[in-house]
């Protein structure tokens, strides 16, 4: 294992994709004291579908272990059962043991496309072991570290008392318990996304409270999806998920917006600054520049992923596929006026003769894909780009224009 690099250095790999740092002064002693930090990665086992934009925070977590940091995979299976109240409007449904078991497999399966498994690099613990001894008496104890006002001043709970809608009392305790877990484990640092602010800096209240350090918390930045939308979604059709097959990835990221192209080659790839600053250039040309800057993202994000060469081997098949001697500017096109529509949409536009079903059909036996990559969801939203083509069946291809 390499040597541990200064804190300064830690601090500028970290500047590329990070929001704020709370904590700064403490994170930079702490990673001055040469021991290995626990690093808090904690999930509740909603079912997993995680993408590019989860993987920010795995590959900033992937670099501290690669300097011998442990990272510790907390499964909320205990407040799975309430459900974190964030960005919900309502309450959530309540999971089965069954179905928490199996979740926190598939997510445990799509961290460590990232995440290191060695035994002293990756600890898997449950907040089970510490949440269900600590009783209802040792429950009011850390309810009473905490105010009532701290706990509304939430922003999603603010919203729905203006709007008259209820909130369960399982709800406003949710954040004390995802805080102490932070204590209950010892935690030094936690990177997430700026959503889960509110609930991890009860972490450092209560951590404080209980006497111990506070931890530091690191957020990350929140980039839009591949159509421009505010994040990346599965109903939105516009994400680019880690466990997705290399040529998945590729023809995905082949959709990306232009002016995108920066963004996403900063935060999801490691290529240098020059680089970066090259095609960030090139995507402003537009065209085949522009075309071939986007060439170079999806090869470098599938490289991170799959390595070098199977992201060139992507690279090739999409040239030879979807280049002008296979695909030659006379191919039929297909005039779509909006920049965005379902699948099924596409379709009925693609071909208004056919039924329903039929159509339906053609996208279950997997005969519809866009730009290579397969369309199988009939009302997932998909970016209509000009020059992009729509393969239909075997022999029926169209190019889209606007």
């Amino acid at each position: 294992m390499p040597a541990r690099p200064s804190a300064s250095t830690v601090l500028d790999h970290f500047a590329r994709t990070t929001e704020q740092i709370v904590g700064r002064e403490s994170f930079v002693e702490r990673l001055e004291s040469g021991r290995p930090l626990r690093i808090k990665y904690g999930v509740d086992c909603t079912a997993p579908d995680l993408h590019l934009g989860h993987a920010v925070n795995l590959w900033l977590m992937r670099y501290l272990q690669d300097h011998g940091h442990r990272v510790v995979f907390l499964i909320g299976d205990l407040t799975t059962r309430i459900g974190d109240p964030t960005d919900r409007s309502e309450t959530r449904p309540v999971l089965s043991a069954e179905q928490i078991d199996r979740n926190a497999t598939a997510y445990l399966d799509q961290v460590t496309t990232v995440l290191r498994t060695d035994d002293d690099l990756l600890e898997i613990r449950r907040n089970s072991e510490w949440l269900e001894p600590l009783g209802v008496g040792g429950l009011l104890d850390v309810l009473a570290l905490v105010t009532h006002g701290r706990l509304i001043a939430r922003d999603m709970f603010a919203e729905r008392i203006k709007a008259g809608a209820d909130i369960a009392g399982h709800e406003l305790i949710y954040p004390v318990l995802q805080g102490y877990d932070s204590f209950a484990m010892d935690s030094d640092l936690t990177i997430v996304g700026t959503d889960q602010l509110y609930n991890e800096m009860m972490g450092r209240h209560l951590q404080q409270r209980l006497g111990a350090e506070p931890q530091v918390v690191i957020t990350t930045k929140i980039t839009p999806g591949l159509d421009g939308g505010p994040k990346q979604s599965k109903s939105l059709g516009n994400y680019v998920g880690l466990v997705d097959s290399p040529q998945d990835k590729f023809g995905k990221l082949m959709r990306l917006l232009d002016p995108l192209i920066e963004t996403y080659a900063t935060v999801y790839s490691d290529l240098p600054e020059d680089r970066i600053t090259d095609l960030a250039r090139r995507a402003e040309l537009g065209g085949r520049d522009a075309r071939d800057a986007k060439l170079d993202v999806a090869e470098a994000v599938v490289a991170r992923y799959h390595g070098a060469e199977t992201a060139a081997r992507e690279r090739a098949a999409f040239l030879s596929l979807f280049s002008a001697r296979e695909l030659p500017d006379e191919l039929p096109t297909l005039t779509v006026d909006h920049d965005q529509l379902t699948v099924i949409e596409l379709l009925r536009l693609a071909r208004p003769d056919a039924s329903r079903s039929e159509l339906l059909r053609l996208i279950v036996q997997g005969g519809v894909s866009l730009d290579g990559t397969k369309l199988t969801d009939p009302d997932a939203v998909t970016v209509i780009n000009s020059g992009a083509v729509i393969k239909l069946g075997k022999r029926d291809r169209r190019r889209l224009q606007r």
